[in-house]
């Protein structure tokens, strides 16, 4: 494999090392940057509402909080007549969750990834991909490793977490929430409304 300066492809191919099952935040971490247009931690989402944003069946998102693979942060069902309200970062970790499983991902090894992106700030999950061999989870932070993961047979497939956030985004915009301290219903946006937001944050 051809070399870049004084590091190997093969030496930083092992710098992607799999997901460890316990201690899922240790390791070097960015400063926790916010990015532009993140949603509100003041909004949760009933359940109907998380899964047309995530793309998964009601049935999952109710196995997933009782087993306790995605349990949503803000609020827990207590009882009949209570309902579960979930973040922007839930929906996120439910939309992954279903990729993961979707190519063959196993129980195991999700449930490492999904207590690594809760490990994470949120501002580290838009600049990660995740990638898998099938047996092992990578977290890849940078364009080179992820090349030298495929190069050197390990990556099969791969999730860009960013490109997942401006799914959810994007559906959530348009999709009914609730303040956490009010219970007043959010606006709802316009798809055309939310184009002009983009291309207006895009001039700044």
């Amino acid at each position: 494999m051809s070399s870049t300066g004084d590091i190997t492809a093969a030496e930083r191919a092992r710098t992607a090392r799999p997901l460890p099952a316990t201690d899922p935040g240790a390791g070097l971490r960015r400063p926790d940057v916010v990015p532009p247009g993140t949603p509100s931690e003041d909004v949760g989402y009933r359940g109907p509402t998380a899964c047309a944003a995530a793309g998964i069946t009601y049935r999952q998102l109710d196995y997933w909080a009782r087993t306790g693979l995605v349990e949503p942060t803000v609020r827990s069902a207590h009882g009949p007549g209570t309902q579960r309200l979930y973040g922007f970062r839930d929906i996120l970790v439910l939309k992954i969750v279903k990729r993961l499983l979707d190519t063959g991902v196993s129980l195991q090894n999700i449930r490492i990834a999904v207590a690594h992106l809760r490990g994470r700030g949120i501002g580290d999950l838009a600049g990660m991909t995740l990638m898998s061999d099938g047996a092992s989870v990578y977290e890849c932070t940078s364009y080179d490793e992820v090349i030298d993961l495929v190069q050197g047979g390990q990556g099969v497939f791969g999730i860009a977490v960013g490109a997942v956030w401006r799914e959810v985004e994007g559906s959530l915009a348009q999709l009914q929430g609730e303040h956490t301290d009010t219970g007043e219903p959010t606006p709802q946006v316009h798809p055309g409304d939310e184009l002009a937001r983009r291309r207006r944050d895009r001039a700044v």
